[in-house]
């Protein structure tokens, strides 16, 4: 999902010093790995104050998910692709804009809730569930441009508003595995092309990108 990048924490507040570090360092190096001493040393505080602020690393972790969502959703919010004014056109604008961000190293455009999933989906049920909010609850913010793009083109279909958006996050978090697997942006950007392509044919009549009616 995002894109806040990596830089170094602001100096202020000791806890969101925290979550800008988990979000930075867990991206790199994963959540198992990361260590509470990696997350003091690279916010510039100490373990009294981490745990001042957090039980564990598991009341850390669903913070950090939190924060995630809160700090992404305003990233998202002010994005260019809520400029069109056809529905359509905004669904693939987020999609392009998706691709465009694929930028810099690969924790500065993969998703910390996505990376925390993958690991701790069994092992942390609560950081899960707090993942899984922030994922679907970003996936929710594409329903009503695609529900009113259906209406708009007379789509009717057996799948809905709610599955297409959480398509989109599939493919997404998909493209993120597999620039991870390989060290190769181009591949993640290939998948987003795909899925744009996939959404056009899903919004064709007649052979052709159907227009509003």
């Amino acid at each position: 999902m995002p894109r806040p990048t990596k830089q170094n924490p602001e100096r202020g507040d000791a806890r969101n010093r925290l979550l800008e570090a988990a979000r930075d360092v867990i991206r790199t190096q994963g959540f198992t790995a990361t260590t509470v001493d990696d997350l003091c040393k690279a916010a510039g505080v100490t373990k009294g104050a981490f745990f001042h602020h957090f039980e564990n690393k598991e009341a850390l972790g669903v913070a950090a998910a939190v924060y995630w969502t809160e700090t992404t959703s305003a990233f998202f919010a002010s994005a260019p692709y809520h400029n069109h004014s056809d529905p359509l056109e905004r669904l693939l604008g987020y999609v392009e804009f998706r691709k465009n961000i694929i930028d810099g190293d690969l924790a500065e455009f993969t998703c910390l809730v996505g990376t925390m999933t993958q690991e701790v989906y069994g092992s942390h049920p609560a950081i899960r569930d707090a993942c899984a909010a922030s994922i679907f609850g970003h996936a929710a913010t594409l329903e009503p441009d695609i529900e009113e793009a259906m209406k708009a083109r007379g789509v009717t279909a057996d799948w809905t508003p709610a599955s297409l958006a959480a398509h989109t996050q599939a493919v997404l978090q998909g493209a993120f595995i597999l620039a991870k697997a390989t060290g190769d942006h181009a591949i993640a950007r290939d998948s987003v092309d795909h899925l744009k392509r996939y959404i056009e044919m899903l919004f064709m009549q007649n052979g052709r990108k159907g227009k509003p009616q």
